[in-house]
């Protein structure tokens, strides 16, 4: 029979896990979820500037990495799970993995390796949302939103810019444009290439104009993942390896640094040989960085797209392809 302390302990855990959510969930509706609208409908959104003005464009581009898994350590549960990690490449440095990868597309038996661990791109944007077919949806507080914009849409509103017809940027406040985007589907999947900017400018409304005084542009770089330290890079390669090798997600090693989605992990700890480095001020202690619950839009790799096999890092097959990986190295060096 459990004692009136361990009950204690469990409800006040259960009440934080709650407050938790409840505040993600506040975070998280700043968010626009365009990609939960129903097929033949479509949302107006008004894109602004980016807050931080030394950026050129009207948005930030995201590149993240996934990384599976066959499952978790010390867990019963074999289903697959996924981690993110930033790409080095968003911070316009060598990224030691898409180094690595984009060898493998030299070789036809690695080509769907290779797709599987390709970055995938995204775009953080900012603006109103004008019209809004969620029913569901509540705007927050603060009705400026942000938008993750996928490389099929992004590819619209860059195309579109360089129109002669279009004079204004269409992030201004006064001869603005609109942007319509429309969900389809095609071969399955959602389609948004009918998407596209508003025939006529328009002007902010009041109301608009007012929420940016009393709110403020978003600074959109802070809203990408934080620069990995060294200590983090190694254990990004080192999730690598152990994902490219089939080995299941070890929560004691790398629950410090990078998690699954949702995972619960008591009390992690950060491991003294990934933090070795030269003698330097010691890093302040980061919250491990999740997997984002935003949709993970899909890259097109430098190769033809085909589908990928959910079962490719799966038993001996992975240990078959790490072993020619290897091999090309070998003979490389």
């Amino acid at each position: 029979m459990s004692s009136l302390a361990a009950i204690r302990a469990k409800l006040q855990a259960q009440e934080n896990r709650s407050q938790q959510n409840q505040e993600r969930s506040q975070a998280d509706s700043a968010i626009y979820p365009f990609w939960n609208m129903a097929e033949g409908t479509s949302a107006t959104v008004r894109f602004l500037p980016d807050g931080d003005s030394s950026n050129s464009f009207f948005w930030r581009e995201r590149n993240l990495i996934k990384l599976p898994f066959a499952g978790v350590v010390g867990s019963n549960d074999s289903k697959e799970v996924q981690v993110q990690v930033p790409c080095m490449e968003m911070y316009e440095e060598n990224c030691p993995i898409l180094t690595e990868v984009r060898d493998w597309f030299k070789d036809k038996s690695l080509e769907d390796m290779g797709r599987k661990y390709w970055k995938k791109k995204s775009y953080i944007f900012q603006g109103f949302v004008r019209q809004n077919p969620l029913g569901d949806d509540k705007t927050p507080e603060n009705p400026i939103r942000r938008f993750v914009i996928s490389p099929q849409i992004f590819a619209i509103i860059k195309s579109s810019l360089m129109d002669p017809e279009i004079e204004e940027l269409p992030t201004d406040y006064l001869r603005g444009l609109d942007f319509k985007i429309v969900k389809t589907q095609k071969g399955g999947y959602a389609d948004y290439s009918t998407s596209g900017w508003a025939r006529k400018e328009s002007a902010l409304t009041e109301v608009e104009q007012a929420a940016i005084e009393a709110h403020s542009l978003f600074n959109l770089k802070e809203f990408l993942p934080k620069k990995p330290t060294d200590a983090e890079k190694r254990i990004i390669r080192e999730m690598f390896d152990a994902s490219v090798a089939g080995r299941p997600y070890d929560p004691e090693k790398w629950g410090a640094y990078y998690k699954p989605w949702g995972l619960q992990i008591s009390n992690p700890t950060r491991s003294e040989a990934a933090e070795e480095q030269p003698r330097q001020a010691a890093p302040q202690p980061r919250k491990a960085v999740e997997e984002d619950s935003t949709p993970p839009w899909e890259e097109q790799t430098p190769a033809k797209e085909v589908k990928v096999s959910a079962a490719v890092t799966s038993g001996d097959k992975a240990q078959d392809i790490l072993a020619m990986i290897r091999s090309r190295q070998n003979k490389a060096a």
